[in-house]
């Protein structure tokens, strides 16, 4: 049976290409499908009829949003809903990606699947439009809620991600401050996508908070990156108002796998011990290539 996997060249993506490398999977970069082109998304759906859709496309930056919230919600919210629409149409099931993000950290302990939502940006607001409009309109859905990702593609990409970003910032020599007054969980794109692969074998629909287990702040991951890295950096520890990013951003959102953990499939290791990986991962790419 065929899957297809919308933003295949993502940090995700590349991940979820390997962990269903097995399988009939159809990956498609941005350039070869534009989500928020209703016409050309039923037109691909229909040509190879998948029984499993993986989305990982989203307009992610999240203080950009602030500015181009018609965008985002275009993207986040009504190509979302379209695309859900289409596969119940053709029966298909769907994996989607939402966000932390959600909540307003307020709670300060882990969120759970049930806890309600208090987005506080355009950005969040958008992923959380995306999840209404799913669950109303396709009951064989997967959604899921993620922390702090961060994947080998990023390594290899422009934009990379948080970890290549700190190590870029060191290897030049600049003064590094990062918020440490907002607490997340750092998560391994990797062991994300190869638990995608656990869950969807389940059938069992629904909503599913995702991350690596602890949690620590922005500032203590950077440090933590350093550490492991053997790095010496000029790191400095800021707060969330000091670094004044344009969208806000919860102070608290650690998610709580309290429904993969109802289905025995919560042994994400903790961050520490992900970050290493892929660190040590990193490391042998760059000695071979």
């Amino acid at each position: 049976m065929t899957m297809l996997l919308i933003g295949a060249d993502g940090q995700l993506g590349s991940e979820l290409r390997q962990a269903f490398s097995d399988r009939d999977l159809v990956p498609l970069t941005h350039a070869e499908l534009e989500l928020t082109d209703r016409t050309q998304v039923r037109d691909v759906l229909r040509k190879y009829g998948p029984h499993l859709i993986l989305n990982t496309a989203a307009y992610h930056r999240v203080d950009e949003c602030e500015d181009f919230a018609d965008r985002a919600f275009a993207v986040n919210a009504i190509a979302v809903r379209d695309l859900a629409i289409i596969a119940n149409e053709i029966g298909a099931a769907l994996v989607h990606f939402s966000t932390d993000y959600v909540f307003d950290g307020k709670k300060l302990t882990p969120y759970h699947e049930v806890d309600p939502p208090g987005p506080l940006s355009v950005y969040a607001t958008s992923k959380l439009a995306g999840e209404y409009f799913i669950k109303a309109t396709l009951p064989q859905h997967f959604v899921i809620r993620t922390c702090g990702l961060y994947g080998q593609a990023g390594s290899r990409s422009k934009m990379g991600n948080f970890v290549e970003t700190m190590l870029r910032l060191a290897r030049e020599g600049r003064e590094i401050r990062v918020v440490g007054d907002q607490i997340v969980t750092p998560t391994s794109a990797n062991e994300l996508a190869f638990k995608i692969r656990q869950l969807v074998e389940t059938d069992a629909y629904g909503l599913y908070h995702m991350t690596n287990n602890g949690e620590c702040s922005w500032y203590q991951f950077a440090k933590m990156i350093f550490e492991l890295s053997g790095v010496q950096a000029n790191l400095h520890k800021t707060t969330g108002a000091a670094y004044g990013a344009r969208a806000v951003r919860p102070a608290y959102s650690v998610l709580d796998n309290a429904n993969l953990r109802s289905l025995g499939l919560d042994d994400l290791s903790d961050w520490r011990n992900a970050l290493e990986v892929y660190l040590r991962n990193r490391v042998s790419e760059t000695s071979t290539s």
